[in-house]
């Protein structure tokens, strides 16, 4: 394995601020070996910027809430309204940012319009994120 001194790396610059007791390494040799192999395999920036967009989508409780009741049901925006309670505008202003990041989808029916999450991979974000703040150590 190919290590070097941060100096070498750095050109001896000034190693970033340490963080609190024990989240940081008190090492001064970088892995390169490591460093390519992880740097070789990262997504392009594009995807991560994706990702990025995607994960925003989640950040808000609302949002969440109408993707927790897809999982569960396809719904028409007056029942998605009525659950939440917010007015059936403020919901399809949530809906479209959801079906921009293509995390549901709508099919319209008469007069009434039907969500439903996009595919099973929308699901599967949700349940494991789920579980991850579910999940105690």
């Amino acid at each position: 394995m190919t290590t070097l001194k941060i100096e070498e790396i750095e050109g001896g610059g000034a190693l970033a601020e340490q963080g609190a007791e024990g989240d940081s390494c008190e090492c001064r040799v970088v892995h390169v070996d490591t460093v390519r192999k992880v740097r070789a395999s990262m997504p392009a920036e594009p995807a991560m910027d994706a990702m990025a967009e995607l994960f925003k989508s989640f950040g808000d409780g609302t949002r969440l809430n109408i993707l927790f009741a897809l999982t569960q049901e396809r719904m028409c925006v007056c029942d998605i309204a009525a659950l939440v309670n917010m007015s059936r505008s403020a919901v399809s202003h949530q809906l479209r940012v959801l079906r921009g990041a293509r995390l549901v989808k709508y099919e319209k029916k008469g007069k009434s319009v039907y969500y439903s999450l996009d595919d099973d991979h929308v699901k599967k974000i949700f349940e494991i994120g789920l579980a991850h703040v579910k999940h105690t150590r």
